[in-house]
């Protein structure tokens, strides 16, 4: 923000600054730490509010404070966040500890709480005007944009001067009645599903093609090598890949039961995020099925389960979804896709897609898929993918003894039967089964909590251990949060978190990590990979020009 008026000070304790650094997101709900996130009680913390507390006291909360501000500069989140709930457990009093806990949650995405934070910010000095403006960021984070808009006005009201305070109340008023626009219009959009089979094939055209129904494997790996020199498929293919696909997810179940082979592999890919490179590279890991000779006979026993989010973030989404359908075609028993979190708004080698959480309108929009689905072939296309995404399941059971979602578990005893018989055609209702698989998080207090990205519930071990015992389970494996290591065992090994996207959105630095698993031993054995070279193209390179300002207000 400009610097002409009072919003700007340097000293943290009156900073009042809007003005939010650059930096690189932190992903899925993680930072770069390996620490759990301490728990604080809010309750005992508000009881604490009119306690006298000794200067001793007080000043070692200021240590801790400017202790988590070094760890935040340093893009250590989860320290941050740590070390400022230390300082909070000690000193409550402060808002400037809230307001900097809830920006250190804010680059978590971990938006519930904080908004949390925020809000009891406010509470302690309702004239930090900061902490109205962090509300407003969290909102924006979780997608309540109109809310958002209510607070950065209060927040112009008050530095009527200040410029940058003004350009972002303007840019997410903007976005608001974009999303009006685009939804008032969205009803009238018509798509003529049989329009592709006219479509004509141009003889400069030098990419694979397919005869009718006949999505080959000779098909599929021609595609790799021409999706890997940056050209595109011809849309006639890509519209008849999007129908097949659909028409095959849609005879499926929610849950899908799946066995491992006799002397077969079975692989369980987690998060994707359009890094297709890196997707690539699993694959002359585990090798690509195929059918055609010896090696390829082995190749017909791995089995391979990607776990949701194949797009997003990443530039590439359309090149790794593509690639994913096409394998599911050529062996639909032998290659699975799960479901991942998708908004309204807005691997296993059998290839199993499993919808994770941005196989989502309202995540697609912001996070980059629309935008890339429109720059590379065209605004009819994202209606087709959104029912396609509405007919991945949404989990998997490996063996009748290993279940695999994309998120976690849920608030209450749900039956694996019950998970097969949810309506999944839709976009998820927040409060859901559907919309707690897709969304939760393990931690390691017993019991169900609020999900600090505001949005699911974080699920402790007793529910991970009743859930298992009910349905006669081993353990549960997700993915949905990055991993240093690539990969986490939680809840005594009974949940098993596992990502796929290594150095996450070129800057996490992480590795990515998948698991085998085979019918004498379904016990998960992990393989940890570091992220390959790529062509230039930044993450969210096709986000709305809109949303990556909206988006860059919390970076």
């Amino acid at each position: 923000m400009s610097n002409s008026n009072n919003l700007n000070h340097k000293t943290e304790k009156n900073c009042c600054q809007i003005a939010i650094n650059n930096t690189n997101r932190n992903g899925n709900g993680n930072g770069n730490g390996k620490e759990p996130v301490t728990e604080i009680d809010l309750t005992n913390n508000v009881d604490k509010l009119n306690i006298e507390f000794s200067d001793n006291v007080i000043q070692k909360s200021i240590e801790l404070k400017n202790k988590a501000n070094q760890y935040f500069k340093k893009e250590s989140y989860l320290e941050s966040v740590n070390l400022y709930s230390k300082a909070i457990e000690m000193y409550p009093n402060d808002a400037v500890y809230w307001a900097n806990r809830s920006f250190a949650n804010l680059k978590l995405e971990f938006f519930g709480q904080s908004l949390s934070d925020a809000v009891k910010a406010f509470q302690i000095n309702p004239k930090y005007i900061k902490a109205i403006y962090r509300q407003a960021c969290a909102y924006i984070g979780l997608s309540d944009l109109k809310k958002a808009v209510q607070l950065f006005k209060k927040v112009t009201a008050a530095y009527p001067n200040d410029s940058d305070a003004k350009n972002r109340y303007l840019s997410c008023k903007k976005l608001v009645q974009q999303q009006a626009f685009c939804k008032a219009m969205s009803s009238d959009i018509e798509v003529n599903r049989t329009n592709f089979k006219n479509i004509e094939v141009s003889a400069s055209y030098d990419g694979p093609s397919f005869e009718d129904d006949n999505v080959t494997p000779e098909f599929a790996l021609q595609l790799v090598d021409y999706l890997k020199n940056q050209k595109l498929l011809h849309k006639k293919y890509v519209y008849k890949i999007i129908e097949l696909s659909t028409a095959l997810f849609s005879k499926q179940k929610s849950l899908v039961d799946v066995d491992i082979p006799e002397k077969g592999i079975f692989n369980v890919c987690g998060d994707v995020h359009g890094q297709f490179y890196d997707l690539l590279n699993i694959f002359s890991q585990t090798g690509y099925p195929s059918n055609k000779n010896a090696f390829v006979i082995f190749l017909m026993f791995i089995y391979t389960l990607f776990n949701g989010d194949f797009v997003d973030r990443g530039s590439f989404s359309i090149e790794c979804i593509l690639i994913l359908l096409t394998f599911k075609l050529c062996y639909p028993d032998h290659f699975f896709m799960a479901r991942d979190k998708v908004f309204e708004t807005d691997n296993l080698s059998r290839l199993s897609l499993e919808i994770g959480n941005h196989e989502t309108i309202n995540m697609n929009q912001v996070y980059g898929f629309d935008g890339e689905v429109r720059s590379k072939y065209s605004s009819e296309m994202i209606p087709l993918f959104t029912n396609l995404f509405n007919q991945l399941p949404l989990a998997h059971v490996i063996d009748k003894k290993i279940f695999v979602t994309h998120g976690g578990l849920v608030d209450r005893d749900i039956t694996l039967n019950e998970i097969r018989e949810i309506k999944r055609n839709c976009q998820p209702i927040d409060n859901t089964p559907m919309c707690q698989l897709l969304w939760s998080d393990p931690h390691e207090l017993n019991g169900c909590l609020p999900s600090k990205r505001g949005i699911g519930v974080q699920f402790g071990p007793n529910i991970t251990n009743n859930f298992i015992n009910l349905n006669n389970l081993d353990y549960v494996i997700r993915s949905h949060e990055v991993k240093q290591r690539g990969f986490e065992e939680m809840h005594n090994g009974k949940c098993i978190t596992v990502f796929s996207a290594p150095n996450y959105c070129d800057s996490m630095g992480n590795m990515g990590a998948y698991i085998t698993l085979t019918k004498e031993n379904t016990s998960p054995t992990f393989h940890v990979f570091e992220a390959v070279s790529h062509p230039s193209v930044k993450p969210m390179a096709y986000a709305n020009n809109i949303n990556q300002y909206i988006m860059s207000m919390f970076n």
